[in-house]
C-alpha cells in the first residue's frame, strides 16, 4: 500500500515536471503547429486567392503589351517581353507543382511522429519498479486521465484496412455530426498494453506520450474545421485526410513543403514583383488590361456555318476541267497517264484550302447525279509529309479502312493500285510542300496513281507556283483576291450570324474594320469571330481605331488575345504540333485536362465538358478548322499562320523535334532547356538520350511514331522516369510487332520507376498488338493519374486499381480490375467482364454514372436474376452513347436459361440517350419490354441497332420503341421473319441482314432506306430478291443502293455512313 510519502512524491514530480515543461511547450507548440500545416495552409490559401489571380492578370498584361507593341519597340524590347512572359508561364507552373505537393502523402511527419512516440513509451516501459499499482492510480485520477479522456471522446481507433501492419484508422467526427473523414497512422505500441511505470518519471513520460496523442488530435481537427467550416477545400488546407489510406499526420505537407514551402512561394511573388516593376508595362497594363478582362468578355457561342463567298467564277472553271474526259475511256500507259493536274496557288491565308474543300463538297452534293468520279479523296499534306501515311489514307477513303497493319512499302503501293484499278478518282493535295523539284518522295507518291480510267484529275494547292506544278500541271491558277463587297459580305457573316442586332449600325462599323484586314480571308473569319462574340458597338467601335488590324499577323494575334486565359493556355498547347496535323477532339480535351489548363466553376462540373467549350470557341473564331475524316471522330486542324502565332506566344515553351526523315541521333535544331512540352515524331533512343533526358522542366513528352526496325529500349524508359520527374504526360505510340529489345515477349512490363513521376497524369503507352500489359502494384502510388492509355493491349491482375482515385479515362482492347467501383470518377472503360468473384459483380457498375462513350460489358452468364442486372443502374449512365452486351453461348442453353437471359436483359435497360445498342449470342424466352415499346423508358434516340447470334425462334422483335433508328444490322440470327413494323421506322436508312438462314421473305420496307444488303442467307430468298417482278424485288425496287449475294460489306464502312464507331469486341 502506498504511503503519504509515496503520493506527495508523485503529485511533487507532476508539478515540478509540469512547471519546467509549461515555458517549453509555450516556446514550442506554435512552431509545431506551424510545422504540422497551419502556416503553410494559410500561405497555400494566399496563393490561392491573391497570388494566383495577380499573376494571370500580369501576364495578361505582358501578353497585351507584346501585342500592342509589335513592329514599334526595338528587339531587346520585344525580347524583354517575350522573357517576362516566359518568366510568368513558369512561375504559374511552380505554383501549381506546390499544389501538387500539398497533395502527397508524407512519409517525414509519420517518421518524426513514430520516433517521438516510440521513444516515449519505451522509456516509460523500461522504467519500472514495486511502485506500478500507484501509477495506475495515478493515472487514472492525473492530468493523464483528462488527457486521454479528450483525445479518446474525440477519436474512434480501430484497426484499419491496410496493407501495412501497425496502422490504424481515426475517424475524426465532422462538425456536422454525420459523416466521418478516414485517417491513418502509425500506431506500432497500439496493439500492446503499455505497461504501468514504476515511477513518478515513467508516468510523467506516458502522460507526455498521451499529450503528444493529444496535440495530434487538435492539429487534424482543426484542419477539418477548416475544411467543413470555412468551406476551404483540400487542395486549399493542403491536406490528404479524406484518402481512406491517409495518415494521420497527413494534415501536414511533404517534407519538401513543409521546408521549402515558404521559400517557394516567395520565388513566385518575386517573379511577379519583378515583372510588374519593368517599365516596359505602360500603367493602363497594370491596371486593366483593356476589354480583354472586363465584364464584358466574350461569351462562348457556336460556330458559324462554313460558307464561301465570290468563288463561283473559280469554281466553274475548275469544274469545266474536271469534266473533262478523253475520247478513249480506258486504262493508261506509262507513257499517257491516266490522270491531269490543276495547280492552285497563293499566298498563306488566301483561302487555298477552303476553296478544295469546296470543290470537294460541290461535286459530292451538287453533282452526284452526273457521277464524274468513283472515288473523291482530299489529303491535307504535311511539310514532313510520309508517302505511308498519305497511302493509307487514301486507302481510307477508297475502301473504309486505312489498313493500318500494312507497313511494308511494296505491300502497301501493290494494295492502293488494286483499290484504285479501273477507278476514274479525284485527288485533292492541299498545301502540298516541296523542297527541290528532284524530289523523290513526289515520285513515289504518284507511282501507284497511273492504274485508273482515262479523265483521273488531281487538285494540287500551294504557296509557290512551283509546288503547285511538281506534279506536273499543265495549267497554274493564281488564287485571285475577293472584291470589297465580297469581302464584307464574309466578314459579316463570320461576325453577326444568327446575331439580332442593329445590322445597319454594325455593318457600317464592320466596313471600317473589313477595309483594314486586306481582303485576307484567314484575317477576316478570325477577328469577325472575335467580334460576333462580343455584339456590343461601342467595342466594335474601339475596335476599328486599331492600326495593328493593318496587318494580318497582328490581326490574328488581337484575336488571340480576346479569348479567355485558360482557352488560350490550351491554344497554345496545340504548337506542339507540327504543322497541318490532325488534332483529335476527345485526345485534346485529355491533354488540357491533364495538364490543369482546365477550370471548372463547381463541383458538379466536369473538366471534359468545359474543354468541350473550349474547343466550340476556337472552332468558332475559325482558330481551329474542323476536318471530316468520315470515320465519325472529330478532327481538327490549324491554319499555318496561326501556327505561327502559337509559336511565337509559347516561344520555348513548346517545341518539336520533327526527325521523320533524319538519322539516327540526328537533330538539325538545339532544343532549348527550359522547354516544358516536346513532341517528337519519330522515336530515337539515341537522341533521346542526348538531347532529352536533360530537360528537368519536362512536363510533356509525346512520341508519336516507333518504327518497326528501332524498337523501345527499356533503358531508355527507365531513364526518362528517374530523371524527367514533372512529367504530366508521357505518351509513347507502340508500332505493331515492335517489341522491347530485352523483353521480346507477349507481356509488356511497365517499369516498376514509373512511380518516381509523381505529378504524372496521363500514362500512354499505346501498343498495336494484343500483348499483355504487367502494371506494378507501386502504381497505386501515382495519385494524379487520370488516364492509362495502351492501345490494343490487354491489363490483367492488377489489384490496386481501386486506389487510383482520380483515374477517369481506361485505353486498352481488355482490362481486369478488381472493384472497379470505386473509382467514381471513372469516365471510359473499354471492357467489364463479368465473373463469379467478388470484386467483379454486375453491382460494381452502379456508381459509375460518369462513364460516357462506349462500354462493353461481357459474362452475363454469372447474372442470375433481373434484381441482379438492376444493380448495373445502366439507365443512370446518361453519357453513355453506345452499348455492347455479349451473353455466351453457354448462358443461353435450355429453358430455365432462356428465363434468366431474358430478365436479366429486362433489368439492363439503357439510357434514354443511347445512340447504338449491340448485343450477341441473346437467347432469351422474350424481349424485353424497353425494346418493343412496353416501358417508357429506354433508349428512345437509338439509331443503331445490331443484334448477332440471336437463337430464340420465331420472328425478330417489334422495334416500337426505337423511331429514330437509323440502321439495323442482323446476322446469324434463327428469326423465320424479320419485324413486321419496318415500314413504320422511316428514319431508317441502312438494312444488312446476313447469315440470317430461316427468313423466307421481307417485309414492307421504309421508303427512307438508301442500302440494303442481303448476303449468306436462303437461297430462295436472295434469288427472288434479284428476280424482276417478284415480291421480294418489288419491295426492295425503291432503295438506291442494294447489294445481293456480293462480296462481305464492311461494317465499319457502313457504320461511317451515320458516325458510329462501335467496334466489335472479342469475347
Amino acid at each position: 500500500m502506498a504511503t503519504a510519502w509515496d503520493v506527495a512524491s508523485v503529485g511533487w514530480s507532476m508539478v515540478v515536471l509540469g512547471w519546467l515543461v509549461s515555458p517549453v511547450i509555450t516556446l514550442i507548440l506554435p512552431k509545431i503547429l506551424s510545422r504540422l500545416g497551419f502556416d503553410a495552409a494559410q500561405k497555400l490559401q494566399g496563393l490561392v486567392i491573391s497570388i494566383m489571380p495577380e499573376m494571370e492578370n500580369t501576364l495578361r498584361a505582358v501578353d497585351q503589351e507584346r501585342m500592342m507593341l509589335r513592329g514599334k519597340k526595338s528587339n531587346s524590347d520585344v525580347a524583354a517581353l517575350d522573357k517576362m512572359a516566359a518568366m510568368l508561364r513558369h512561375a504559374r507552373e511552380d505554383a501549381e507543382d506546390i499544389f501538387d505537393d500539398a497533395h502527397e502523402k508524407i512519409c517525414v511527419g509519420d517518421f518524426l511522429y513514430g520516433v517521438v512516440q516510440s521513444f516515449l513509451d519505451g522509456i516509460a516501459r523500461i522504467i519500472r519498479s514495486r511502485w506500478a499499482w500507484l501509477m495506475q492510480w495515478a493515472r487514472r485520477s492525473s492530468l493523464c486521465r483528462f488527457l486521454e479522456h479528450a483525445s479518446g471522446e474525440a477519436v474512434t481507433i480501430g484497426v484499419a484496412a491496410s496493407n501495412e501492419p501497425g496502422h490504424v484508422t481515426i475517424n475524426v467526427a465532422a462538425p456536422s455530426g454525420g459523416e466521418s473523414i478516414p485517417v491513418t497512422t502509425s500506431a506500432a505500441a497500439s496493439h500492446e498494453p503499455t505497461a504501468p511505470s514504476s515511477d513518478s518519471l515513467g508516468r510523467c513520460l506516458s502522460c507526455f506520450s498521451s499529450s503528444f496523442n493529444f496535440v495530434k488530435y487538435y492539429c487534424t481537427s482543426s484542419f477539418n474545421w477548416l475544411r467543413f467550416y470555412r468551406d476551404w477545400s483540400y487542395e486549399v488546407v493542403g491536406v490528404t485526410t479524406y484518402q481512406e489510406n491517409a495518415t494521420a499526420l497527413d494534415v501536414v505537407l511533404t517534407a519538401i513543403s513543409r521546408w521549402n514551402l515558404n521559400k517557394r512561394i516567395e520565388k513566385v511573388q518575386s517573379t511577379i514583383s519583378e515583372v510588374t516593376k519593368s517599365p516596359l508595362l505602360g500603367t493602363a497594363s497594370k491596371s486593366a488590361p483593356d476589354d480583354i478582362a472586363n465584364k464584358n468578355r466574350s461569351r462562348i457561342r457556336t460556330a458559324s456555318k462554313r460558307k464561301v463567298f465570290g468563288r463561283e467564277g473559280l469554281r466553274d472553271h475548275i469544274m469545266v476541267r474536271l469534266r473533262e474526259i478523253p475520247e478513249h475511256d480506258a486504262a493508261s500507259s506509262s507513257a499517257d497517264p491516266c490522270y491531269s493536274v490543276i495547280g492552285i496557288y497563293g499566298v498563306a491565308g488566301s483561302g487555298k484550302t477552303t476553296f478544295a474543300g469546296y470543290i470537294q463538297d460541290y461535286i459530292k452534293e451538287e453533282c452526284k447525279d452526273e457521277k464524274l468520279f468513283d472515288t473523291i479523296m482530299c489529303i491535307h499534306v504535311t511539310e514532313t509529309f510520309s508517302v505511308d501515311d498519305i497511302f493509307h489514307e487514301m486507302l481510307k477513303y477508297i475502301t473504309g479502312d486505312s489498313h493500318s497493319n500494312i507497313s511494308d512499302r511494296g505491300a502497301l503501293d501493290k494494295k492502293l493500285k488494286e483499290a484504285l484499278c479501273g477507278k476514274r478518282f479525284f485527288l485533292i493535295l492541299d498545301d502540298l510542300w516541296v523542297k527541290n523539284k528532284n524530289d523523290q518522295h513526289l515520285e513515289e507518291l504518284i507511282s501507284p496513281l497511273n492504274v485508273g480510267l482515262k479523265g483521273s484529275k488531281i487538285l494540287v494547292t500551294a504557296r509557290t507556283k512551283e509546288a503547285a506544278g511538281a506534279l506536273g500541271a499543265d495549267k497554274f491558277i493564281e488564287m485571285p483576291d475577293l472584291d470589297e463587297d465580297q469581302y464584307l459580305a464574309m466578314f459579316m457573316h463570320y461576325a453577326l450570324s444568327g446575331t439580332r442586332v442593329a445590322l445597319q449600325e454594325f455593318e457600317q462599323v464592320g466596313r471600317e474594320i473589313a477595309k483594314k484586314l486586306h481582303r485576307s480571308p484567314i484575317a477576316a473569319v478570325t477577328v469577325a469571330g472575335r467580334l460576333g462574340a462580343n455584339p456590343n458597338i461601342s467595342f466594335w467601335k474601339n475596335v476599328a481605331k486599331l492600326d495593328m488590324l493593318n496587318y494580318t499577323m497582328d490581326a490574328l494575334w488581337w484575336s488571340y488575345q480576346q479569348l479567355d486565359p485558360d482557352i488560350r493556355r490550351c491554344f497554345e498547347f496545340c504548337s506542339i504540333f507540327p504543322r497541318k496535323f490532325k488534332l483529335e477532339k476527345d485526345q485534346l480535351v485529355r491533354l488540357w485536362t491533364a495538364q490543369g489548363f482546365v477550370k471548372t466553376s463547381c463541383a458538379t462540373e466536369e473538366m471534359e465538358d468545359v474543354a468541350e467549350g473550349y474547343i466550340q470557341e476556337l472552332v468558332s473564331c475559325s482558330f481551329l478548322q474542323e476536318k471530316g475524316t468520315g470515320s465519325g471522330v472529330d478532327h481538327f486542324t490549324i491554319h499555318d499562320l496561326l501556327h505561327d502565332l502559337l509559336v511565337k506566344v509559347a516561344g520555348n515553351d513548346c517545341f518539336r523535334i520533327e526527325n521523320r526523315w533524319s538519322k539516327q541521333g540526328e537533330c538539325q535544331e538545339d532544343v532549348p532547356r527550359d522547354v516544358r512540352h516536346l513532341f517528337v515524331q519519330k522515336y530515337d533512343g539515341e537522341l533521346i538520350t542526348r538531347k532529352i533526358l536533360g530537360l528537368e522542366n519536362l512536363r510533356t513528352l509525346i512520341i508519336c511514331v516507333v518504327e518497326e526496325n528501332r524498337p523501345v529500349e527499356e533503358k531508355v524508359i527507365e531513364s526518362m522516369c528517374v530523371r524527367l520527374l514533372k512529367l504530366r504526360v508521357l505518351a509513347i505510340a507502340f508500332n505493331k510487332k515492335c517489341r522491347s529489345t530485352s523483353n521480346p515477349s507477349d507481356k509488356f512490363l511497365v517499369p516498376e520507376s514509373i512511380t518516381q513521376l509523381k505529378h504524372l497524369r496521363y500514362l500512354a503507352f499505346r501498343k498495336s498488338d494484343n500483348c499483355k500489359v504487367i502494371l506494378p502494384s507501386a502504381l497505386a502510388k501515382l495519385l494524379h493519374i487520370q488516364l492509362l492509355d495502351f492501345g490494343l493491349g490487354k491489363i490483367s491482375d492488377f489489384t490496386c486499381a481501386a486506389d487510383l482515385i482520380n483515374l477517369r479515362h481506361i485505353f486498352c482492347w481488355d482490362v481486369s480490375f478488381p472493384n472497379i467501383g470505386t473509382l467514381s470518377s471513372l469516365q471510359r472503360i473499354p471492357f467489364f467482364r463479368l465473373r463469379n468473384e467478388q470484386g467483379y459483380e454486375i453491382k460494381q457498375l452502379r456508381d459509375l454514372n460518369k462513364i460516357r462513350g462506349m462500354l462493353v460489358v461481357n459474362g452475363f452468364e454469372n447474372v442470375k436474376s433481373k434484381e441482379e442486372a438492376l444493380e448495373a443502374n445502366l439507365a443512370a449512365k446518361e453519357r453513355l452513347t453506345e452499348l455492347i452486351l455479349c451473353f455466351l453461348t453457354s448462358h443461353t442453353r435450355g429453358n430455365g436459361n432462356a428465363e434468366v437471359a431474358a430478365e436479366v436483359l429486362e433489368g439492363l435497360c439503357p439510357p434514354v440517350g443511347l445512340e447504338a445498342l449491340l448485343i450477341y449470342d441473346y437467347n432469351g424466352s422474350r424481349y424485353p419490354d424497353w425494346m418493343v415499346g412496353k416501358l417508357t423508358g429506354g433508349p428512345k434516340n437509338l439509331k443503331l441497332l445490331e443484334i448477332y447470334g440471336c437463337s430464340r425462334l420465331g420472328p425478330g422483335p417489334q422495334l416500337e420503341a426505337f423511331p429514330h433508328l437509323r440502321m439495323l444490322n442482323l446476322e446469324d440470327c434463327s428469326w423465320d421473319a424479320l419485324p413486321g413494323n419496318l415500314e413504320h421506322l422511316t428514319s431508317l436508312k441502312a438494312l444488312k441482314i446476313e447469315h440470317c438462314m430461316n427468313i423466307r421473305s421481307l417485309p414492307t420496307l421504309p421508303q427512307s432506306l438508301k442500302l440494303f444488303i442481303l448476303r449468306c442467307c436462303d437461297v430462295e430468298l436472295m434469288k427472288s430478291c434479284e428476280t424482276e417482278g417478284d415480291p421480294n424485288w418489288h419491295k426492295i425496287k425503291h432503295i438506291p443502293d442494294k447489294m445481293v449475294s456480293g462480296q462481305p460489306h464492311s461494317i465499319y464502312h457502313i457504320r461511317r455512313m451515320f458516325r458510329v464507331s462501335a467496334p466489335v469486341p472479342t469475347l
